[in-house]
This record gives structure tokens, C-alpha cells and sequence, in this order.
């Protein structure tokens, strides 16, 4: 009896605190802070134009540029059924091949020579910045003034050490002037591509090539087995960067010959803008920048998943 009574008076055993729960504070939305001023530019200055394109590519526009209802693919069907068209897209093709190709080329020898030591280097690598800081439309204005045929200094200076015999108009034959703006469009575009490739070799450690060289590897075989894999992913960057750029190149071609005689040195970019302002044409050419788009988005895709199997096969 003693012992049930003991039982009864027994304190009751107090229940389990209940688990805290953090509270929710701004510290959980840092993240979005953070990354919510990056997304608002890139909706705002990529995906909103896109969006914005893509609506007037469907849209009957009038030449005074009032929307005037919804045209389906019309746009799209008059614009391949202009027959400039193919002879602008194969053009545009051999530009951007073209210009990149020996850009990259020229690039990785000009990378090389301002990554080695010799007197004046800073002063070279403080020159290569200057086409780059220049504006792409000035730059082009005085190629242009250079290549006059009656006062350029390029043809004055090829006559004088006896190359011609008179001068040439350089941008009045459209292959001969596509070649000449094709070269002033390396030009331009020799300077980032040099430095991103110099900015490559430089990440390379030295220990690398020395290695090497203690396995008795040449300089050719250290170049093509160390330096160019090594340097794979800046020519990435590189390559992806030139045609985006060159691709969309406006001002080269525009300056030194509007696309002409007619359309024979027009691509994409300008014919587009010849569509929207000389044929007042502003949904044809919505749906040509539509189409220009996907071009450009589908050589960086298929340039990317070359690069890809290279790299799963090495």
C-alpha cells in the first residue's frame, strides 16, 4: 500500500520540447538578391528583344511602322521567296568562317610572340589594344579613306615601291571588296582574340614544359601536345566570341560599301536593315533577324558539341 501511495505521489514525467523551427529571415533570400539584378538584365536586354522580335516576325507592319494584325508566316514566306536571299546567306557564311578563321590563326602566333620576353613588349601589347579601343565605324571610315582609288594612301604606297602599276579601286568589284572588308573585320578583331589566348598561355604553369622537355619533347611536339590542349578552353571562348560578333557586324560593311553594288556584299545584318528601311519591309525583316538569331545559335551549339566529343575522344 505504501508503495502504490509512493506511485501516486510520483511527479508526472514533463513532455518533450517541441523541435525549434529556424525562423525565416532575409538571410534565406540572399541568393535571390544576389542574383536577381543579373536576371532582370538578361530579361531585360535579351529575352524581352527576342520575345519582341519574334511578335513583330509574325506581325503585318505598314511602312509607317502601325501594327496591322496578326500575318502568321507571310513574313516568313516572302522573305525566302526573295531571290537575293541564298546568294546573302552563303556570303554570310564565307565571312564568318572566313574572318574568324584567320583571326584565331593569326591570334595564336601573335599570343605567342606577346607571352615571350624581348625589349618592348609592353609597348607592343599597349599597341595591339588600339584597334580594339577604337570604334569599329571609325576604323572602318578610314580603311575606306585608304583605299581610295584617286587619294588612298594603300594605293599610293603599293605604286611607289612598284606592286601596281595604277590604282585600284578596291571595293568597286564585289569578291575583291567582300576579301578587303573581310580583312579590315581581322583587323578588328585581332586585339581580344590575342589577349584571351595570351591570358591562356599565361594560366599554363611553367612546370608543364619543363617536364616535358625533361621527357625530351620538342619545341613543335610541346606545342601540340601541352599548349594547344591547355589552351583549348581560352580558343573556346575565343571562337564562340568572333562569330557572335562577327556574325552580327554592322559597321565594316555599312561604311565601306552599304552592301553594294546592290546587295552583292551584303550579309545578314545588312540586308535586314535594307529590308526594314529601304523596302519598308519591317516584318520581313523581323523575321530575317528571327532567322538570323537561330543561325547564330545553332553554329554556337554545333561548334560546342564538336568541341565536346573532341575533348570525350581525347
Amino acid at each position: 500500500m505504501g508503495t502504490a501511495g509512493a506511485e501516486r505521489s510520483a511527479p508526472a514525467t514533463p513532455a518533450p520540447p517541441a523541435p525549434h523551427r529556424p525562423r525565416r529571415t532575409w538571410r534565406g533570400l540572399e541568393p535571390l538578391l544576389w542574383l536577381g539584378p543579373a536576371t532582370l538584365l538578361i530579361l531585360t536586354m535579351v529575352v524581352w528583344p527576342v520575345v519582341e522580335m519574334t511578335r513583330t516576325s509574325l506581325t503585318r507592319v505598314s511602312s509607317t511602322g502601325l501594327s496591322q494584325g496578326f500575318a502568321g508566316l507571310r513574313n516568313y514566306t516572302d522573305l525566302f521567296a526573295e531571290e537575293d536571299l541564298p546568294g546573302v546567306l552563303l556570303r554570310t557564311l564565307v565571312w564568318v568562317v572566313g574572318v574568324v578563321t584567320v583571326t584565331v590563326v593569326v591570334s595564336l602566333g601573335l599570343a605567342q610572340l606577346l607571352n615571350s620576353r624581348f625589349p618592348g613588349r609592353r609597348l607592343v601589347r599597349w599597341a595591339m589594344i588600339v584597334p580594339w579601343a577604337s570604334s569599329v565605324l571609325m576604323t572602318a571610315l578610314i580603311w575606306r579613306w585608304m583605299l581610295n582609288d584617286f587619294y588612298g594612301v594603300v594605293n599610293r604606297l603599293l605604286m611607289d615601291l612598284g606592286v601596281l602599276d595604277a590604282p585600284v579601286n578596291w571595293l568597286a568589284n564585289p569578291g575583291q571588296a567582300l576579301v578587303t572588308m573581310m580583312g579590315v573585320a581581322v583587323f578588328v578583331s585581332l586585339p581580344f582574340t590575342s589577349f584571351v589566348l595570351l591570358a591562356g598561355l599565361q594560366s599554363i604553369p611553367a612546370e608543364v614544359y619543363e617536364a616535358a622537355r625533361v621527357d625530351g619533347a620538342g619545341p613543335v611536339r610541346g606545342y601540340l601536345g601541352i599548349t594547344l590542349p591547355l589552351l583549348r578552353p581560352s580558343l573556346v571562348v575565343a571562337a564562340i566570341i568572333n562569330v557572335i560578333n562577327v556574325f552580327n557586324s554592322f559597321p565594316i560593311i555599312w561604311a565601306m560599301t552599304r552592301g553594294g553594288p546592290g546587295f552583292a556584299t551584303d550579309t545578314t545584318t545588312t540586308y535586314l536593315y535594307k529590308l526594314a528601311f529601304d523596302n519598308q519591309s519591317v516584318g520581313e525583316s523581323a523575321a530575317m533577324a528571327v532567322v538570323n538569331f537561330v543561325l547564330v545559335l545553332a553554329v554556337v551549339l554545333v561548334y560546342l558539341r564538336v568541341v565536346r566529343r573532341q575533348e570525350d575522344t581525347a
